[in-house]
């Protein structure tokens, strides 16, 4: 068995953790870029969204290096990503490649014996004890809690930083020192490093920057090749920005979604606008850009796959938000055919925006 997992953002740091410390063979495929997408979009339906057009293409690059075992998560609710497990299989199959998919539905909606059935298939072929396999998961989490923790800082850091592009540059840092590493123990030692280093860092307090929330599908916003690295843009130009969902977020809620705890902060915010679900994250979306105006935002901006029925809606209330809470709002949609300059020209004219209302703000205090 050599299992392997598409990208999501960081998580790949969280694949090479918990296999190492299980002994279990896997690879990390090449990082999502034209070449994937090409691939993915060459053997997906054109009507698919990109996300399942950049998992294929993960997927067939990491079948080039020996992958015979896939993990990815899992959705039952009308979203369409919920059958994506299927119809990627359906796919490799008739691509000639016969795999085994292990889909990590919320225990919510399969069950938790049946959620900890699909978890040992992943790790039967490992020879550790049962208190060890454990320890891996522990370890596996805290690395995907440290990451995002040092992720969310060096964003929001970014607009008070006294040196141009030293969050950014520490960040990536980070990441390149951290899958170096030999061991899981190694990797949390470095991200602890890494995670006080930006306690460090020099800051302008006395600063004014401009700060926006990332809302939108849970993919698109955390990939950052699906969202043409959007955030680094924004650390570029010195903006604040946060973004609420995270891997780590999807573990939690996951896991809280057993007991009917999972997002409360959000689903309390969304009420008002949003009070059922409706698949996807649409109601974390509206929730969350409430907060953001709550919180002392400058804007929010919402990034979704073409197709997204869910973020499709909530484009559709957005505007209304906007209105009721004097709340600017950019929407961007992206497919294969998204360019960056043009990609790029809204992002600025947005920002130029916000701004002229900031000037105006601090100019009648």
């Amino acid at each position: 068995m050599k299992i392997m997992t598409p990208h999501l953002g960081n998580t790949y740091l969280v694949t090479k953790a918990i296999f190492d410390s299980l002994g279990i063979d896997y690879i990390i495929p090449e990082f999502n870029s034209k070449r994937s997408l090409e691939i993915g979009s060459m053997h997906s339906p054109e009507d698919m969204c990109l996300p399942f057009k950049l998992m294929m293409g993960n997927y067939i690059q990491g079948i080039e290096q020996g992958a015979d075992t896939i993990i990815i998560t899992g959705s039952c609710g009308p979203c369409r990503y919920g059958e994506y497990c299927e119809l990627q299989i359906n796919t490799l199959k008739k691509l000639g490649h016969n795999l085994n998919f292990v889909v990590l539905d919320k225990p919510s909606a399969i069950g938790t014996k049946e959620f900890l059935n699909r978890i040992s298939l992943i790790s039967s072929n490992s020879k550790k004890s049962t208190v060890q396999k454990l320890n891996s998961l522990r370890v596996g989490f805290k690395v995907l809690n440290l990451i995002d923790k040092i992720e969310a800082k060096a964003h929001y850091l970014a607009g008070y930083e006294r040196n141009k592009s030293e969050c950014k540059k520490l960040l990536n840092k980070c990441k390149s020192d951290a899958i170096k590493s030999t061991s899981p123990d190694e990797m949390i030692k470095i991200l602890n490093y890494y995670y006080r280093k930006f306690n460090s860092i020099e800051l302008c307090k006395d600063k004014e920057p401009i700060k926006i929330a990332i809302i939108g599908e849970i993919y698109t916003i955390i990939e950052p090749f699906s969202n043409l690295y959007i955030e680094d843009k924004l650390m570029d130009y010195g903006v604040s920005t946060k973004r609420r969902l995270t891997p780590s977020w999807w573990a939690k809620d996951s896991f809280m979604s057993v007991f009917g705890l999972n997002s409360l902060d959000m689903r309390k915010a969304s009420k008002e606008y949003l009070p059922l679900y409706i698949g996807g994250h649409a109601r974390e979306c509206i929730g969350e850009t409430v907060m953001a105006t709550e919180e002392g935002f400058d804007g929010a901006i919402q990034i979704f796959p073409m197709g997204c029925m869910p973020e499709i809606v909530c484009k559709a209330l957005l505007p209304t938000i906007s209105r009721d809470k004097d709340f600017p709002i950019l929407t961007l949609v992206v497919d294969e055919m998204t360019g960056e300059t043009g990609y790029v020209t809204r992002i600025e004219a947005f920002l130029d925006l916000l701004e002229r209302r900031k000037q105006n703000v601090l100019s009648r205090c």
